[in-house]
């Protein structure tokens, strides 16, 4: 075999192999960094905004992102399920305009500001998440309803 195509061989396998382990370390993210740059990226309201906002009147789309079982359990006044899993594939067809107002929440916030965040790539201009989600909504003392109606949320301690 001849020097030149030696080096050809040696080359292509410094290539292959020097790419995969410069990408391999940009793709792997753990679960908080995910969410940590997520809300690095996004706007957030307190569960404080939007109680005013509800109270006013604004015009936004509220949309609880958990799980129809999580949703019908108990959800903020006014708010729209629409679950994580289908958010990307369904929001187009239920919200067209790419400058709708929305706010997004789960129970915590971590869904949501990964949903917020996804929304900011396809163009969704006035999303926001809701900072502490249906929790901090409910420790706030505002009202939540599900099928039997209106409830607030009662803190108890756990006994052991």
């Amino acid at each position: 075999m001849s020097i030149p195509k030696i080096i050809a061989i040696l080359c292509s396998i410094f290539f292959i192999f020097g790419a995969a382990v410069i990408h391999s370390d940009e793709i792997v993210k753990t679960v908080p960094q995910l969410i940590k740059n997520a809300k690095s990226q996004i706007s957030e309201v307190t569960a404080l905004e939007l109680k005013n906002d509800l109270d006013a009147g604004k015009e936004f789309v509220l949309l609880d992102v958990r799980t129809a079982k999580e949703f019908d359990a108990g959800h903020i006044p006014k708010s729209v399920n629409l679950q994580r899993g289908l958010l990307e594939f369904l929001i187009g067809k239920k919200y067209p305009e790419k400058d709708t107002n929305l706010v997004l929440y789960c129970r915590t916030d971590p869904r949501s500001a990964l949903c917020t965040n996804a929304l900011k790539e396809m163009g969704y201009s006035n999303a926001k998440n809701l900072k502490g989600g249906f929790k901090a909504w409910g420790e706030a003392g505002y009202s939540i309803y599900n099928r039997h109606g209106e409830f607030k949320m009662v803190a108890f301690e756990k006994k052991e």
